[in-house]
């Protein structure tokens, strides 16, 4: 079983940075495709970026060019930088691990945007 543990959530200003981290667990963590899912109130879970195990990434249109997802496989650790924060942002965020059929979540981080 791969344990997924986010951190780095937290209340931050309109226009603020957060960087989250997701810290997994196994020996393998360089063949997962890794990625960053968010659910705000009342809103189905989303698709935030994701990033293959080539290091391939992919953003949702909303967060083009303030997010980025980046990968340390010495540190079995996925990031996502946020910069420009804005208000819809708010969600609880997952990281999420697939390797074949197998797909597991962590337990989620929230982050609020507010003023």
């Amino acid at each position: 079983q791969v344990q997924l543990v986010e951190s780095g959530g937290g209340l931050a200003q309109p226009g603020g940075s957060l960087r989250l981290s997701c810290a997994t667990s196994g020996s393998i963590f360089s063949l997962y495709d890794m990625g960053w899912y968010r659910q705000a109130p009342g809103k189905e879970r989303e698709l935030v970026a994701t990033m293959t195990s080539r290091s391939r990434s992919k953003y949702t249109d909303s967060v083009k060019g303030r997010f980025t997802i980046s990968r340390d496989n010495a540190k079995n650790t996925v990031y996502l930088e946020m910069n420009s924060l804005k208000p819809e942002d708010t969600a609880v965020y997952y990281c999420n691990a697939i390797y074949g059929p197998h797909k597991y979540w962590g337990q989620g981080t929230q982050v609020i945007v507010s003023s």
